[in-house]
Order: structure tokens, then C-alpha cells, then sequence
């Protein structure tokens, strides 16, 4: 059955733990749809995984629609939600809702995620008034890098940890049907999933988050240039990746693939004829 927002809401209700994995294209996805996760991030994640950018800045919309594209080809049952990208939601609501439309009617995803608190809540509503779902995102914020000073877990003083409360209750206020959690203690988490009455999908937040959400290659192995504290490794695809590779190559200088299985046959006449 379909994933919505819905799903969301009664996931929240009935303390049913939800479930998230980042794709980026068609085969990934109908993979992960048929093991019945229940939402696929198309994350501004790939400009690193993907793109092999160093952060996220550099994802343009025409990436996103792209890659939400493919993903939304692939998919029959989970929530797709894509990333709207730097600069795409932060130059006026027109642009906001415009870039949100055009993920939903292009990309074909079910709903659009955007980073930050207080400061994007009137976009939020904006996007929402146009009947399109959105997922907030809070705490480390990727597009936020440098004004951040990196890749740091937030709220951990007094201060911050309020401020990051009080974004928690902006954006459902302003109409977010969820908020990612990203990179804040486990205990700030916990309690701002208790406030809330939409569900907390957390990523480096501790285990009382409302569902989990992780990078794909990062949690089976196939991104090794950093790997953050919070994943833990389900599977390392990545070394069986390598080694396939290896044996491969082997195969064919040593002469051993491809086999007589893996060949075509033709009449033995007309090969005397030629």
C-alpha cells in the first residue's frame, strides 16, 4: 500500500517506528521499494555520493528533478520526498513554490524537503497553501555548512538547544507534515519528539526519534571518503563490490570468461562458408 503523509501520521500515532533510506536512481529504488521501506530521500546528498562534490551547495534543481525522476520510475509503494536544493527555496515563496511544483510535476515525488527552522516557515505555508507536503529539516543543516563552521553536532549548550525546540514548533506550526533531526543529542531529540504531533525522522539523533533515515552508501559500504559517527555498516556491498571486480577482470585476461554458456552458437556450415 501507497506511503503518505497520512501513513506519517498514524506511524506517529500508533508508535510505529518508520523507516528511510536515500536512492538516486531507478534500480536502487525499485530495490528498496520492494523491501518495503517506507520513504526514499532523494537527497541533495548525491552532489557528494553521487557527483563527487564536497558538499551539497553545488546540486542545482535540474540534478534533482533528474535523479527524483528516475527514483519515482522505480517506485510503487514508498513515500518519494526530494530535496530542494540551495538557492531554490531561499531567493522568495515564488521561487519556493515554483522549484517545490516543479519536483512534484516533473520529478514526480510526493512531497518536498527543505532545511531550516523559524527563518523558512513562511515558505513552508507558502509551499502547503499550494497543496504540495512538505518535510522540514533542522538541527545540522548540510546547506547550511558555512555559516555552521562545519559538520558539528547542534544544540548541545542551553541556548541552542532551545532555539532548536523552538524550530521544531515553528515548522509543524507553519504546516510541515514531519522534520528531520540531523546531528543533535540524543535526549534533545527525544524530548522534541515527545512535544511535536508530527513524526521526528532522525540521523544521527539518537534512538527515540520517530523513524530513522540514512545515505545508502554509507550504510552498505560503497562511500568510504568519510563515514559519520551515527551509521552503522548493514552490509559491506562495497568490499563485494571490489572483490567482483577483481575477479572479473582476472577472468578475462586469464581467458576463463567468458564460457561457452555465455556464447552464441551458429551452423557449422556456415562457418565452413565463410
Amino acid at each position: 500500500m501507497k506511503n503518505t503523509v497520512l501513513t506519517f501520521k498514524e506511524a506517529k500515532k500508533n508508535k510505529d517506528k518508520l523507516t528511510m533510506l536515500t536512492a538516486y536512481d531507478y534500480t536502487t529504488a525499485k530495490l528498496f521499494d520492494e523491501s518495503g521501506i517506507n520513504s526514499i530521500l532523494v537527497g541533495d546528498s548525491l552532489g557528494m555520493v553521487m557527483l563527487g562534490y564536497e558538499d551539497t551547495l553545488s546540486v542545482t534543481m535540474e540534478d534533482m528533478i533528474h535523479h527524483t525522476r528516475a527514483v519515482s520510475r522505480g517506485v510503487k509503494n514508498a513515500m518519494v520526498v526530494s530535496d530542494m536544493p540551495f538557492l531554490s527555496y531561499n531567493t522568495g515563496i515564488r521561487d519556493a513554490v515554483i522549484n517545490a511544483g516543479r519536483l512534484m510535476a516533473q520529478g514526480r515525488a510526493d512531497c518536498v524537503k527543505l532545511e531550516g527552522g523559524k527563518e523558512v516557515c513562511d515558505v513552508i505555508r507558502a509551499i502547503t497553501d499550494a497543496k504540495i507536503p512538505v518535510c522540514a529539516h533542522i538541527g545540522l543543516t548540510p546547506q547550511a555548512i558555512n555559516a555552521l563552521g562545519g559538520f558539528k553536532v547542534q544544540g548541545k549548550d542551553l541556548d541552542s538547544a532551545r532555539a532548536i525546540i523552538e524550530d521544531a514548533l515553528a515548522v509543524q506550526e507553519a504546516g510541515a507534515f514531519a522534520v528531520v533531526l540531523e546531528c543533535v543529542p540524543a535526549p534533545l531529540a527525544s524530548k522534541i519528539s515527545e512535544m511535536l504531533d508530527i513524526p521526528t525522522i532522525g540521523i544521527g539523533a539518537g534512538p527515540d526519534c520517530d523513524g530513522q533515515v540514512l545515505v545508502y552508501q554509507d550504510m552498505l559500504g560503497l562511500y568510504k571518503d568519510f563515514t559519520p559517527k551515527f551509521v552503522k555498516r548493514f552490509a559491506d556491498v562495497g568490499q563485494q563490490m571490489d572483490q567482483g571486480v577483481r575477479d572479473y577482470i582476472q577472468a578475462v585476461k586469464d581467458g576463463s570468461f567468458p564460457e561457452p554458456a555465455h556464447s552464441f552458437k551458429m551452423d557449422e556450415e556456415i562457418v565452413k562458408e565463410l
